[in-house]
């Protein structure tokens, strides 16, 4: 696949969010935060360390959505794009002066 340099800039914004936890905002849904820290940390690390995007799970190249499996529990993260005051989408993800990026991890059964 052929990426745009936007697509580019936005599936590396996109990676360093969600291997480091910089460059927005991560969140956690309560069933995963009813796994206990232990089960929080093991589901945080698969995340950080995922790297199975293929175009199948990953058709536009951004690396915003994929599912994983951690300590029996299978899992989805989900990365979406708003405007800096958090009042709708962003028109342009790859720029960092006018998007917030927000990383959703949850359960798949909670999507």
């Amino acid at each position: 696949m052929v990426l745009s340099e936007n697509t580019q800039r936005i599936r590396e914004l996109n990676d360093n969010l969600r291997t480091t936890g910089l460059g927005g905002q991560v969140m956690i849904t309560d069933g995963v935060q009813a796994l206990g820290s232990g089960g929080v940390a093991a589901a945080i690390a698969a995340m950080r360390s995922f790297t199975a995007f293929t175009e199948d799970n990953d058709p536009h190249g951004e690396h915003d959505f994929a599912r994983f499996e951690s300590s029996g529990n299978s899992f989805f993260f989900k990365i979406d794009y708003y405007d800096l005051n958090l009042e709708g989408g962003s028109d342009e993800p790859g720029d960092t002066t006018k998007t917030r990026r927000i990383l959703t991890l949850m359960l798949t059964e909670e999507y």
